[in-house]
């Protein structure tokens, strides 16, 4: 049986409104007043520091050293930082008291929530193929539900994880798909999908019973360690740090959805992989590639995270042409029809 063929595609998707943004509150509200690219507000920057080797901390996979940069001459180092909290102190929402101390300890804690790269060779009735087809019609039933954006993250994690402990057969991953988007559902929204329409959405192959018996065995696997640092919640920052047009939201969480599919990547951490989107969809736009701003609150240089970005961009380019969810996805105007140009930008 030709693997592509194993997961049902859910119906199609419901209308929206074209004009409706439901990634609007990621995009910065901007006075004309101000300079179009990235700082005001700005404390100075410490000049780089050379070589630093990085690595993945479940990997062997090392990252390439940062060159040096003479002087200091690109835009990164030469221009100031802005105080992005300051204009949300009065916000009780926005948290500006502690959101630096948050984003410290989603750094650390990513580093224990990441799964091991290799993990699937120790699956032999699954393979990565059969992963990227389960991930991509997820996006598909997490569009049609109108879901948040942290649920899909979540429900993707949840899948790694629990594949990274327990062998699964190729009947029962879909299984664990449904299961892990219940869980994350219940963990993430106000009202979750009920376990009937998740039955349905399967075309009956599984019961109520099936559904619910796969959670309890995800959670007690996990043993109830469901938190984490998803990549989202790394975008939501960076794309405040970049000053982040609608444009740039809608690109950046284009590509950062289609990091979701690739096995591959999991070699990079959430934090990475968010600002790679990032960066991509900045140069993608005409701006420039990295700030001072993002610097100093991603705490990553440009030099680490473009080569993060070119395997960000190789991936999406030899995906496979069944992997279609994303870029449908992104082709309505409801998200800018951002999937039907090329992120042809030369890094």
């Amino acid at each position: 049986m030709n693997q592509f063929n194993i997961l049902p595609r859910p119906s199609q998707p419901a209308e929206h409104d074209d004009d409706d943004m439901s990634m609007s509150g990621l995009v910065e509200s901007r006075d004309d007043n101000n300079k179009d690219d990235d700082d005001s507000d700005r404390d100075g920057m410490a000049a780089p520091p050379a070589d630093i080797p990085l690595q993945h901390p479940t990997s062997n996979i090392s990252f390439q050293t940062i060159p040096s940069v003479e002087s200091g001459t690109t835009y990164q180092y030469t221009g100031e930082a802005d105080n992005i909290d300051e204009r949300d102190a009065n916000d009780h929402l926005c948290v500006t008291e502690y959101v630096q101390d948050m984003y410290h300890h989603f750094c650390i804690k990513e580093k224990t929530t990441s799964v091991r790269p290799g993990y699937m060779d120790n699956q032999p009735r699954i393979n990565e193929g059969m992963r990227s087809i389960l991930v991509d019609w997820l996006v598909d039933v997490h569009l049609k539900f109108e879901l948040v954006p942290e649920t899909l993250y979540l429900n993707v994690s949840i899948i790694d994880r629990y594949l990274e402990s327990s062998q699964v057969t190729r009947q029962k991953l879909q299984l664990v798909g449904v299961a892990a988007l219940l869980i994350a559902s219940k963990y993430e929204e106000i009202y979750p999908p009920d376990i009937g329409d998740l039955v349905y959405i399967c075309d009956k192959a599984y019961t109520k019973k099936d559904i619910v018996q796969m959670e309890e065995t995800i959670l007690k696997t996990l043993e109830y360690r469901i938190t984490i640092p998803s990549a989202h919640a790394f975008l939501v920052r960076y794309l405040k740090a970049a000053h982040a047009d609608r444009k740039i939201v809608q690109l950046s969480c284009y590509i950062l959805d289609g990091t979701l599919q690739s096995y591959n990547l999991l070699h990079y951490l959430p934090s990475q992989l968010a600002a790679a989107a990032v960066l991509i969809a900045r140069k993608r736009v005409g701006r420039n590639s990295w700030s001072p701003t993002l610097l100093k609150y991603s705490s990553y240089y440009e030099e680490e995270i473009i080569h993060v970005a070119k395997a960000v961009l190789y991936e999406k380019t030899t995906a496979s042409r069944e992997l279609r969810a994303v870029n449908k996805k992104y082709s309505s105007q409801r998200y800018g029809s951002v999937a039907s140009a090329p992120l042809d930008c030369d890094l």
